[in-house]
């Protein structure tokens, strides 16, 4: 007993029970009256939540007997109840355990495979889901997982039990329900599996999301990650014209399932970019609470949720959170440098328009040689900050790669372990964020006066002139 170490429960294989309480001393005989002749009991589990309560799996197959039997003691097997309704006749039971997170919350495994009751066995039902039919020989629940050894199918795994330790009457009455998340281990890898004969995925990395509706709502459903103090993270939708973020939010009445992989937005891209070993991923979140909030129509609700740091590395939160910010800093600077490529290439292509719309004029030539110079210059910008000769993925072996793809390659290194950034990268940060300075002033001192010196020369001739436009990603 894991209450009181002199009790100890005893099962034979020829439908008897014992107990002790004096450490093995004396025992004392607990069978239950409606025990059947020469029943093997498989399993005593006792309730991790009351001394005194025990649950018995008994079966009888190899008598012909393929009736189910659990029995139920609340003290010390004085007496005994039978809890076998909900599971069919001819499914003989083999074990029987209970949740240690929520009491009276009892999982059954019998030959044809999961049963669960949500009442102390008063009544039972299905657990199955993509579990084959197959015989179940133990469970065991582990750090709020169900995990299940088969007789000749594997071990299998149900992730995450949370949703059922929170699951009850009122939650399944709601329209809408958010499950509070299981806290999320914040570990690096990637899964594997699946996709070969024999071996299962991996759990999703990041924290799932479990939440409830009744009916199919006509409108959005949106899920936003928040940190403590309420800062938006990242937002997703069921609308995916209107979800800038990769993955939709599913609507679909009943449980539906959503995993944030805990990374932070992306840097700023343009069409086209090529990098090589460079990447514009988003840092993964740091240890810390955070919040989950479920929009549907009108109604939001707010869980919250715990990022924990894998508990096999040495780096303190403190030295996470130093790597966090400082990947923050550098995926802002690569969103500069995109962001520099892709006004350089929208003030080229009206640069480009000016000169088109006056071919043929007497002024033509002047607004060309001035459109030329500013082109040049631009280029000059674009060429240091991006390799402009990239067209397929092997193009950066034989070109050199910029400064984007320098900094954003400077990100793979700083999270390439769960450590505090050396000083190494804060000086090669350094370095090439001073180096991309340059290249900014140099476009800034272009937009300050060779583009006004433009609109001027082209205005004269009532011709539109060059919009400089300067977007900020909100998000952020």
């Amino acid at each position: 007993s894991a209450h009181d170490r002199n009790v100890i429960w005893a099962g034979s294989d020829d439908g008897l029970i014992h107990i002790t309480r004096d450490a093995g001393t004396t025992w004392d005989e607990i069978t239950p009256k409606d025990m059947p002749d020469w029943g093997l009991v498989s399993i005593i589990e006792e309730s991790p939540h009351e001394a005194g309560v025990a649950y018995a799996a008994v079966n009888r197959y190899k008598m012909d007997d393929f009736s189910p039997y659990i029995f139920k003691t609340t003290d010390y097997g004085r007496s005994w109840k039978k809890i076998v309704r909900g599971i069919p006749d001819a499914h003989f039971v083999r074990v029987v355990r209970e949740d240690p997170a929520r009491r009276g919350l009892l999982y059954a495994g019998g030959e044809f495979g999961v049963y669960v009751s949500f009442d102390d066995g008063e009544n039972w039902g299905s657990l199955q889901l993509n579990l084959p039919a197959v015989p179940v020989r133990d469970m065991v629940v582990k750090q709020n997982d169900l995990v299940l050894g088969t007789h000749g199918r594997s071990f299998w795994i149900l992730d995450d039990l949370t949703p059922l330790h929170q699951l009850n009457d009122a939650v399944a009455a709601a329209a809408v329900h958010l499950f509070q998340p299981r806290d999320a281990y914040r570990m690096g890898g990637f899964g594997f599996g699946g996709s070969v004969p024999g071996v299962a995925s991996n759990p999703p990395g990041g924290v799932v999301i479990h939440y409830h509706l009744n009916s199919e709502p006509e409108g959005e459903v949106t899920l936003e990650f928040l940190e403590a103090d309420g800062t938006l993270i990242r937002k997703f939708s069921s609308e995916p014209e209107r979800d800038e973020e990769e993955g939709a939010v599913k609507k679909q009445a009943g449980m539906n399932r959503f995993v944030w992989n805990l990374r932070y937005p992306d840097a700023n891209r343009f069409p086209g970019m090529i990098m090589w070993a460079g990447s514009i991923a988003g840092p993964r979140a740091a240890p810390g609470a955070y919040q989950v909030r479920l929009t549907v129509g009108e109604q939001s609700i707010t869980e919250l949720f715990e990022v924990m740091k894998d508990p096999r590395i040495a780096a303190t939160d403190a030295d996470l959170q130093e790597q966090f910010d400082f990947l923050i800093r550098i995926r802002d600077r690569v969103s500069e440098a995109n962001d520099a490529v892709q006004l350089i290439r929208g003030i080229r292509e009206q640069i480009e328009g000016a000169v088109k719309r006056v071919e043929g004029e007497p002024f033509a030539e002047e607004v060309s040689e001035k459109a030329k110079t500013i082109e040049t210059s631009l280029s000059e910008v674009e060429n240091e900050i991006y390799q402009t000769k990239n067209r397929s993925r092997q193009d950066p072996l034989n070109f050199p790669i910029k400064l984007n793809n320098k900094i954003a390659a400077l990100s793979g290194v700083v999270s390439s372990a769960d450590s505090k950034p050396t000083q190494q990268s804060y000086d090669v940060f350094d370095d090439l964020s001073g180096q991309l300075q340059v290249q900014l002033d140099r476009l800034d001192g272009i937009i300050a006066s060779d583009i006004p010196e433009f609109n001027a020369m082209i205005a004269q001739h009532q011709v539109p002139a060059v919009i400089i436009k300067k977007e900020k990603e909100e998000s952020r």
